[in-house]
């Protein structure tokens, strides 16, 4: 198994560019189940979950081709058809390793009335039912039915009619799912306590392109007008914020200078909130955002949240920035119970973490060390990364499959703003 060596110490200045996002991309992907005509996704990025998730689309059915590009390049273009679903069955070989294979559900049940989908894996981050996907889905008219490990939903002869709910707590991914299974239902869908996200928004964006009615937008409060037939488009993925806001945090811990090309400061007014906050300068433009810290790094508190507020996706990151801070920072974990993984391997570096249930208590170090450290998920992995740019000696990082599942190439693009790093084989 490869693993990433970094030598810290290295102040990152340059141009980084920003991929497709991940979250938003394995979003729009299965929108190719609702309809016959192509649908064609610009700035896909290359990640390990977009490719699990082409495998999971072909078993449906779904043909996929991608356009020439040169390897050297970030993003690729993949257009996708399903002219005939030939298979409403999600097999737990291929949904167990990736939660977002769940977002299948909507689409298929919209399109061909029944969908039979094995329970998702993912990151072990904490608890995530689907109970909320499969409540909404059940307010639209569907039957559900959990046996052996899957999900067996159906529809009335004739669709889906439609239906009203409200999420009791948002859900990103269940609005996800509702949102598809409407757009081809015979009524009228209203959903109340919606998720916000900017990933949200991008998925409504495509289906509207695709021919779907949905008022509200960027609102809690959507509603969905069922329609005949969706027909092909052509869309281009959001750029990744979670990704910007990451590579945000390694210029800032070693002192750099780094411009995010590509990045959308409107979709990121939390992170660079909580980063003005820490000290690190973030100035706006069309191009993206530029980074730079010239001062010392300063303690915050925060909470994540729901859209608008502070990304759950961002609070590993952060935390290995304020590790360096002047003072004592608290950090809050609302969405999950178990996402303080990265803490004991951020310790071993010399950071000084105290965890209290969903509290996290970081008191700024003077300086990190290399150590081996061991990814535990996506964010966290990233965490290990920042930290050891800013390390003194050699941080090894293990378990790269986290890392290749959400960011591109990662090694690449920090070795193009000055980082020393590089992937290596295991032996």
């Amino acid at each position: 198994m490869d693993k990433i060596i970094i030598k810290g110490g290295k102040r990152l200045t340059g141009t980084l560019p920003i991929s497709g996002a991940k979250n938003a991309a394995l979003t729009l992907l299965p929108c190719a189940l609702l309809t016959e005509e192509p649908l064609t996704l610009r700035n896909l990025p290359r990640l390990a979950d977009i490719d699990g998730f082409q495998h999971l689309l072909n078993q449906f059915g779904v043909s996929t081709t991608i356009a020439g590009s040169r390897p050297q390049d970030f993003g690729r273009v993949m257009t996708l058809q399903t002219p005939r679903l030939t298979n409403t069955t999600a097999p737990y070989e291929l949904v167990r390793k990736m939660r977002a294979s769940i977002l299948v559900l909507g689409p298929l049940l919209g399109r061909a009335g029944e969908a039979k989908v094995s329970l998702p894996g993912g990151c072990a981050i904490g608890n995530r039912p689907i109970d909320l996907h499969l409540k909404a889905l059940e307010a639209m008219g569907a039957e559900i039915e959990l046996a052996a490990g899957y999900v067996r939903a159906a529809a009335p002869d004739g669709g889906l009619p439609g239906g009203d709910f409200a999420f009791p707590v948002v859900s990103v991914g269940a609005t996800e799912n509702a949102l598809m299974a409407a757009v081809l239902a015979n009524g009228t869908t209203r959903l109340d306590n919606a998720a916000r996200e900017p990933e949200i928004v991008d998925l409504c964006n495509l289906l509207v392109a695709m021919g779907a009615r949905i008022e509200n937008i960027g609102e809690s409060d959507l509603t969905i007008h069922g329609v005949p037939r969706l027909h092909g488009a052509t869309y281009r993925v959001m750029a990744d914020r979670i990704e910007a806001g990451s590579y945000a945090c390694a210029a800032a811990i070693t002192g750099g200078d780094v411009m995010l090309k590509g990045a959308n400061p409107a979709e990121m007014r939390a992170t660079t909130h909580a980063l003005r906050n820490a000290g690190v300068n973030v100035e706006e433009s069309d191009a993206g955002l530029r980074v730079y810290c010239d001062g010392p790094l300063r303690a915050v508190n925060l909470s994540t949240a729901p859209y608008p507020g502070f990304a759950t996706d961002m609070q590993a990151q952060l935390m290995a920035l304020l590790c360096q801070a002047d003072g004592t920072s608290v950090l809050n974990e609302t969405i999950f119970e178990n996402r303080y993984m990265h803490v004991p391997e951020l310790n071993r570096m010399g950071a000084h973490i105290e965890t209290n249930g969903r509290t996290a208590v970081v008191h700024g170090v003077d300086r990190l060390t290399g150590a081996e450290v061991m990814a535990t998920d996506l964010r966290a992995s990233m965490s290990l990364v920042i930290a050891g740019l800013a390390a003194e000696g050699e941080t090894v990082v293990h378990r790269l499959y986290h890392l290749d599942r959400g960011y591109e190439r990662l090694e690449e693009k920090l070795a193009l703003v000055g980082a020393d790093i590089e992937r290596v084989g295991s032996d």
